[in-house]
């Protein structure tokens, strides 16, 4: 009997309010780094109605206007005047308190375990910015290698946006969900079962007062330049059973900060794999690279979808951990799901030979306190909306396929030796 199930993975707009803070934690990050490489930032953000508060730690000899890069950012998102459904980026109050970073933690990140009174090699001299676990994942359900339902929700959120921006749907306003549900047969995806789609709007759309006409409006136009657009190069397409819930709480006119409060790393499920692999709690937006929260995160995914895209197996989830001050993890497991095509152990033992997961060899492999500058000063605000992982409208370092050849040998060798 073939084994079917549904999954359901979500996305949000860069609208959202969870997510308005995650940007501007890492404008911030941006903003520093660009001027300072070395800056060491972890900047948390509250956003409620009419008030941004930025707090946290921050190690820098970058002179920074906060309060102007938080109205930028802001500004950039949409809630700027009318069009901001009474959350302003002009006239919002902006508090900040930032501290500087413990000196306890910065001593063991400066000088890691490892280093003190034996020799090392200079990548053994920063240790990890704190204790835990890490997990990347990767799979061959889509050309990113990511698992479709959060790979497809990402897509209609962007596509959300870009109407707005675009003026295809003026009506539209900044915040915003989207939702999918795929079936899936003996693990393979076979159709989409179901769309939800929540979207701020207009009170008004054409002079319409008529909400339930609204709605219908919007239902409407949301399958055209929303949902279809997205489905448009893809074999997997919605059928006649496809159910759609657009607006299924009816209005949605007050929203954003103004309708809820935000926080940053609040959509950790959102940034990584919907939910379709595990996650190791720490979020990612407003921590320089050397938080291993993030940048371990991003090394985990680089290996895992290198080993994907190598052939070694159909999925494959890399967990890492570290404890505070020390460069080299204390472990490291590859979980193939029963899709290797060599051992899990096999595969661990070729992602230590092949990838340096230090901190400092995964800052300096994928350039990360220099990538805000090289990209003009908004390198990380980019990746706080729409997902971290499997992004193909960007070009990321831990998303390059940089391993497959050395894995592919790796996987050769061991067939000719059994």
């Amino acid at each position: 009997m073939p084994h079917r199930y549904l999954f359901t993975s979500e996305s949000v707009t860069e609208g959202h309010p969870d997510k308005v803070c995650d940007q501007i934690s890492d404008a911030v990050l941006d903003a520093i780094l660009s001027k300072d490489p070395s800056g060491r930032v972890a900047a948390e953000c509250l956003v409620t109605t009419g008030l941004v508060v930025v707090a946290g730690e921050v190690t820098t000899t970058a002179n920074i206007d906060v309060p102007e890069v938080v109205r930028q950012v802001v500004a950039g998102i949409g809630y700027e005047g009318e069009r901001g459904g009474g959350f302003d980026a002009r006239t919002c109050a902006v508090m900040v308190s930032l501290d500087k970073q413990s000196p306890d933690i910065a001593s063991g990140v400066d000088k890691a375990l490892e280093k003190r009174g034996q020799s090392a090699d200079s990548m053994d001299q920063t240790g990890a910015g704190d204790q835990g676990m890490m997990f990347g994942f990767a799979c061959n359900e889509t050309p990113e290698y990511m698992p479709m339902p959060i790979s497809l929700a990402h897509r209609m959120s962007r596509r959300l946006a870009e109407v707005r921006k675009l003026g295809v749907l003026k009506y539209l306003r900044p915040d915003g969900k989207t939702q999918v549900t795929i079936e899936y047969e003996n693990d393979i995806p076979v159709r989409v079962d179901a769309i939800v789609i929540s979207t701020q709007h207009d009170p008004l759309i054409d002079g319409v007062e008529d909400n339930a006409k609204i709605q219908e409006r919007i239902a409407a136009d949301l399958k055209k330049y929303v949902v279809m657009p997205v489905f448009q190069d893809l074999s997997i397409k919605p059928d006649d059973k496809t159910k759609y819930l657009i607006n299924p709480s009816g209005r949605f006119v007050i929203g954003g900060p103004q309708g809820d409060a935000g926080l940053t790393g609040r959509k950790i499920i959102v940034d990584t794999y919907g939910g379709y692999a595990r996650h190791g709690g720490g979020a990612f937006s407003g921590k320089d690279p050397t938080k291993v929260d993030r940048s371990a995160a991003y090394a985990a995914r680089h290996a895992a979808k290198n080993i994907v895209a190598a052939g070694l197996a159909s999925r494959a989830e890399v967990q890492i951990a570290y404890a505070i001050g020390v460069a080299h993890p204390v472990s490291v497991l590859v979980t193939t799901f029963g899709t290797g095509k060599i051992s899990d152990e096999e595969i661990t033992k070729l992602v230590q030979k092949n990838f340096d997961l230090r901190p400092a060899a995964i800052i300096k492999n994928f350039d990360l306190n220099n990538m805000p500058k090289i990209h003009g000063g908004k390198f990380f605000q980019n990746v706080a909306a729409y997902g971290h992982f499997g992004r193909p409208d960007l070009e990321l370092p831990w998303e390059q396929l940089n391993k497959v050849e050395a894995l592919k040998k790796s996987l050769e060798g061991a067939a000719s030796s059994r």
